[in-house]
């Protein structure tokens, strides 16, 4: 017996990096007559991202691989409800035919809302989910996590089948009495291979020597934002409590905080071991991550972190805080020592200095991250999907 084939249409806020190369595989599978309808061309085309604090445009191909369209947003294209408002997503949805709707985009804008109702109208399958690993708000406040204990139940039973890209999430969502057959993992993943063959091409020594590191240098990576819910100030101070000799600390990366970093290792008499790279373009970060030993996320709010499958892919093993989403799925796998809770600083100070005693350990568990992701890739990201659509059309024949 053949396998069913299901039209389907997945609605994204932006063309991203990360998506475009799954999407392009998802357009190949067998099962799926996939089409995406974009609410904005932000990435693709040049746009100010404020984290980063300069004009993006990534330089990868980001709409190659994969049918697309552009739905005319009539919102205001901020990050508020009616930042996207795309009132075609109504009509295209309910002239289609489609099986099943994949909506990427966030509850909290109305274009979720166009179409979820637009979904039920035309007796499509409705799949959407969340990234979420805590209830903890990026911006704070206890009140949000008590209102999302109430309704997040309310909602994700509107899903015909709840999308989640880590075990993290899934577990936050069985938690708030989401039932686990209306879970499916579609583990949030890279294209694994492009990081791998773009990183045997780099020259590590190269490009060590010049950040001004000889071989035997160990490099700390920072590879994220400049915002303080990335928590960089901690991996500094970490860095200096350590007291570590022949150490290079390197930032990638742009965004409100470079300043006080540049000044608080000028005051914590650090400031020539510590390198500040800028923003750096997707084609450029190969080479950051295969030439640094060791990687740190400190942040206190990441709902997962894809930079720790980047790294990972190059062979750059990663230090995360526990509030990093990736971190039960990609980093305890490799070695649960490599988690501390977020905000300890001599804790993290602690481990930098175990790792750079020698360089022996840091290319084992290197070797170990790299392992790690040929089993979290984007065919199980397909696979998944796929294991979603099937269990949210049976749901909607019963």
């Amino acid at each position: 017996m053949s396998e069913p084939r299901y039209r389907v249409l997945a609605i994204a806020s932006h063309p991203v990096q990360y998506m475009a190369p799954l999407l392009g595989r998802m357009a190949l599978h067998p099962q799926l007559d996939l089409s995406v309808a974009y609410c904005t061309l932000r990435g693709a085309q040049p746009s100010h991202d404020p984290d980063f604090n300069t004009t993006v445009k990534w330089d990868i191909p980001l709409l190659e691989g994969y049918p697309w369209q552009e739905i005319l947003n009539r919102g205001s294209g901020t990050e508020s409800f009616w930042g996207l408002y795309n009132p075609g997503l109504s009509n295209l949805i309910r002239s289609s035919k489609f099986d099943a709707i994949l909506c990427y985009l966030s509850y909290l804008c109305a274009s979720f809302w166009i179409s979820y109702f637009a979904a039920r109208r035309s007796g499509a399958a409705f799949i959407f989910g969340t990234d979420a690993s805590s209830m903890i708000s990026r911006t704070g406040g206890t009140w949000k996590i008590r209102l999302k204990s109430l309704y997040w139940p309310m909602l994700f039973s509107l899903a015909d089948q709840v999308i989640v890209p880590s075990s993290a999430s899934r577990d936050l969502l069985v938690s708030l009495s989401v039932p686990s057959e209306r879970i499916t993992l579609t583990p949030y993943s890279v294209d694994n291979d492009w990081w791998v063959a773009e990183s045997q091409k780099i020259d590590r020594e190269a490009v060590r020597a010049s950040w001004g590191a000889t071989p035997r240098t160990s490099v700390i990576l920072f590879c994220a934002k400049l915002q303080a819910w990335k928590r960089p100030l901690d991996l500094l101070r970490a860095f200096v409590q350590a007291k570590l000799s022949d150490v290079l600390l390197v930032y990638a990366g742009e965004g409100a905080q470079r300043q006080e970093l540049e000044e608080e290792s000028k005051t914590l008499g650090v400031r020539e071991q510590v390198r500040f790279l800028g923003f750096m373009n997707q084609s450029q970060l190969p080479a950051v991550y295969t030439a640094a030993d060791v990687m740190i996320l400190p942040s206190e709010y990441e709902p997962f972190g894809v930079v720790v499958n980047e790294a990972s892919c190059c062979g750059c093993p990663v230090v995360a805080s526990d509030r990093v989403g990736a971190a039960k799925d990609l980093i305890a796998p490799v070695n649960p020592g490599l988690i501390y809770s977020c905000g300890d600083i001599q804790a993290l100070s602690t481990l930098l200095n175990e790792l750079c005693r020698g360089n022996g350990r840091l290319r084992e568990l290197g070797r170990a991250a790299k392992d790690r992701m040929a089993s979290w890739s984007p065919q199980e990201t397909v696979a998944g999907t796929v294991a979603a659509l099937g269990a949210a059309l049976r749901r909607r024949q019963r």
